[in-house]
């Protein structure tokens, strides 16, 4: 194929994937305003299709502003979305956005001539540094928090789209790092493989935005009690999935509330599997689907929790360490215990007992082998 064959194509398939993610940048503004980092994304693959479009008119200097400043915020908004889809518990902090307005910020100086060319030269090798680094980061936050996961299509969207975009990413940093590579291609061809390789992203990602079922879909804890309380034979059915048999959350309970499972070390979902007979599939599935919980050790910390309240609430375990009440419910270090404490209450433990301990007539919680399973609290 010519030279002008090449860019038409390339011309076409950034076209495509620019149109695509526009689309998707508006219906994310238009349903989740809250959630700007979604839009954000989309927005800046699309600026990324369109400013490295061949034949883009060289004269429109400070048109292409807002263009390299949107595509210049990829890399970080795709690592900030992947911490907000596969971390339940990931809170945005100011250094997010002062890191973001730097990375902006240094492209924007590069790409103007504000600095020398040798300065040139040496950020935009950061730059690209700092891009792969945010690729390798959503990567880690990935594999991380996997095998926890709960929920069925947020555990596809991480191998369809993630491991996609971090091979894109990848590709770029590659190409710009080194001197020497791919030297057999023209620079259309580099071109219509990066145009090619936008438009089967934005394809995968407009997809599963809107062909699939949202990775938030879960039955609230909510429904989840009402289900449990009832206890009919009637299995509880959730949308595009089969019934769960509320015989199977009791069975769940009785391991919760009555065993004590979650007292056990490196308990895992498999391991729980075993103990109930069933595929991890299928309590993946219970846990999610039936009780609402989109993280397995959000689950386990629940009970863990409440059974450390019981202990720290009790005038005869005021001298018990506040480590040995946390190893007694299950958790493996303090650290994790006074976080997931904190975020849970609110209030440190010992914050937590000396409250409860100094009111005298405050009415002492049950016993955490007497909590339901799925009751919100």
């Amino acid at each position: 194929m010519s030279s002008a064959g090449l860019i038409a194509l390339d011309n076409g398939c950034r076209g495509a994937a620019a149109g695509l993610l526009l689309m998707m940048t508006a219906v994310f503004l238009r349903h989740r305003p809250v959630e700007f980092i979604r839009p954000a994304l989309a927005a800046a693959g699309s600026a990324s299709a369109i400013i490295d479009a061949p034949g883009l008119p060289s004269e429109w200097h400070w048109a292409r502003l807002p263009l390299i400043a949107l595509s210049s915020s990829g890399s970080i908004a795709f690592w900030l979305w992947a911490r907000v889809v596969f971390d339940d518990d990931f809170v945005f902090r100011p250094w997010h956005r002062n890191v973001w307005i730097a990375l902006v910020g240094l492209t924007l100086i590069t790409s103007y001539g504000i600095v020398s060319a040798s300065a040139a030269s040496a950020i935009n090798r950061v730059l690209t540094v700092a891009n792969l680094s945010f690729g390798v980061l959503a990567m880690m936050q990935t594999i991380a928090s996997w095998r926890m996961d709960l929920v069925a299509g947020r555990r596809r969207l991480r191998v369809a789209v993630l491991m996609g975009t971090l091979t894109y990413i990848a590709f770029n940093a590659i190409a710009n790092l080194s001197s020497v590579a791919i030297l057999t291609w023209s620079a259309s061809a580099r071109n219509l493989a990066n145009g090619i390789s936008l438009c089967l992203l934005a394809a995968l990602a407009g997809w599963s935005v809107f062909r699939t079922a949202s990775p938030d879909q879960a039955v609230t804890p909510e429904r989840a009690a009402t289900s449990v309380d009832s206890l009919s034979s009637a299995p509880i059915e959730t949308e595009g999935s089969p019934g769960i048999e509320p015989a199977l959350l009791a069975r769940l309970e009785r391991l919760m509330t009555t065993e004590r499972i979650y007292r056990r070390e490196g308990l895992t979902i498999g391991s729980l599997a075993a103990f109930m007979s069933l595929p991890e599939y299928r309590l993946r599935q219970i846990i999610n689907e039936g009780l609402g919980y989109r993280n397995f050790n959000a689950f386990l910390n629940r009970y863990r929790i409440d059974e450390a309240k019981v202990a720290l609430a009790d005038p005869s375990q005021k001298d018990v360490s506040i480590l040995t009440i946390a190893m007694d419910a299950g958790f493996q270090s303090l650290g994790p215990f006074n976080r997931a404490f904190k975020a849970e209450t609110g209030l440190t433990p010992t914050e937590f007992r000396r409250q409860i301990l100094t009111q005298p007539t405050a009415k002492q919680p049950d016993a955490a082998r007497n909590v339901i399973i799925g009751k919100p609290r």
